[in-house]
């Protein structure tokens, strides 16, 4: 019982995760920036392409 006892509480303590947690996070709000940027400009891009390709017909 002692053993289970004291391996919960190092699973308590233990923190070498919340690193790795972190970088997760800072990752996935960077790819949300990413995605927004490359949405707002796709649009702009699509437009500028059908401009160009209506002057070309």
């Amino acid at each position: 019982m002692r053993r289970l006892a004291k391996f919960a509480s190092e699973l308590l303590w233990d923190t070498s995760g919340a690193t790795a947690i972190e970088y997760a996070l800072i990752a996935s709000g960077i790819s949300i920036v990413i995605v927004a940027a490359v949405s707002g400009i796709g649009g702009s891009l699509r437009d500028r392409f059908d401009a160009l390709n209506g002057l070309l017909k």
